[in-house]
C-alpha cells in the first residue's frame, strides 16, 4: 500500500497571513530590523528554529528561543487559524483516499498544532496520521526527522512512500529518507528550488497531485 506524506503549509493550506503576522510580532517584541515580504515568506515551510538564525545571524541561542516563544505567543492565540485551504485540494485528497492510498500529514509544525488545525477545518477525515515537530521543537524539527518519525510510526516502507510538499525542505526530507518526492508549485516554492532539492516529479495545481502520484507509483 502506498503511503502519502503531505506537508501542510503551502501544500494543504495557504498559511501566509497567520505565519507572517506571528513573525512580525516577534520581530517587534525583540526590536529587530523588519524584513521584506519575500523574506518573511521564506520562513514558511522550514523549521522556525533554523530560519530565525538565517535572517538574524547575530542572535544568541537564548535570543532565538525567545523569538520562538514570542512567535508562538501570537500564533497560538490568533495566527494558527489565519489560513486558507487551497481550492481543489480537499477534492484531490478525497480522490486519493478513495483510490486506496493512505494519507498522512508530515509537517514542521508542532504536532499538537496540526491536530488543532485539523479539528478546526475538519481535515481529520482525510488523514490516517498527523505527524509534526516534537513539543519542545528541539529534538524533532527538520522535515527529514519528522518524515523518519512518521514512517516509523506508520510502518511505511521506503519503496511505497511519497513525500509531497512545496519547499526544498520537503524534497530533501524525502531524499534523505530514500523515498520518492512530489513537489508542488502552487505553494511557496518554485520549479528551480524543488528541482535542485531532488524532486522526483513536480506538479503545478492541486488537481494534478493524483496524476503525479500515479506517475511515481508506476
Amino acid at each position: 500500500m502506498t503511503q502519502l506524506f503531505f506537508d501542510f503549509d503551502g501544500t494543504i493550506a495557504d498559511s501566509e497571513v497567520g505565519i507572517v503576522k506571528s513573525l512580525k510580532y516577534f520581530v517587534k517584541k525583540m526590536h529587530l530590523p523588519e524584513l521584506t515580504d519575500d523574506q518573511y515568506r521564506q520562513f514558511i515551510g522550514p523549521a522556525l528554529i533554523e530560519s530565525v538564525p538565517r535572517f538574524y545571524p547575530n542572535l544568541s541561542k537564548d535570543d532565538i528561543f525567545n523569538a520562538l516563544s514570542y512567535y508562538q505567543e501570537y500564533y497560538r492565540s490568533k495566527g494558527i487559524f489565519q489560513l486558507t485551504i487551497y481550492p481543489g485540494i480537499l477534492e484531490e485528497l478525497a480522490k486519493l483516499k478513495q483510490r486506496g492510498y493512505q494519507l498522512h500529514i508530515a509537517s514542521a509544525k508542532p504536532e499538537e498544532m496540526i491536530r488543532m488545525i485539523n479539528d478546526k477545518f475538519n481535515l481529520g477525515q482525510y488523514f490516517e496520521g498527523e505527524f509534526g515537530a516534537s513539543a519542545d521543537e528541539k529534538t524533532r524539527v527538520t522535515k527529514t526527522a519528522v518524515l523518519k518519525y512518521a514512517m516509523t510510526k506508520t510502518g511505511a516502507k521506503k519503496a511505497d512512500s511519497i513525500m509531497i510538499g512545496d519547499r526544498n525542505t520537503d524534497m530533501i526530507g524525502g531524499y534523505e529518507n530514500h523515498v520518492k518526492t512530489l513537489g508542488v508549485t502552487y505553494g511557496f516554492g518554485d520549479v528551480p528550488e524543488l528541482s535542485a532539492a531532488h524532486a522526483s516529479a513536480i506538479v503545478n495545481h492541486p488537481n494534478e497531485i493524483q496524476m503525479g502520484v500515479e506517475k511515481l507509483v508506476g
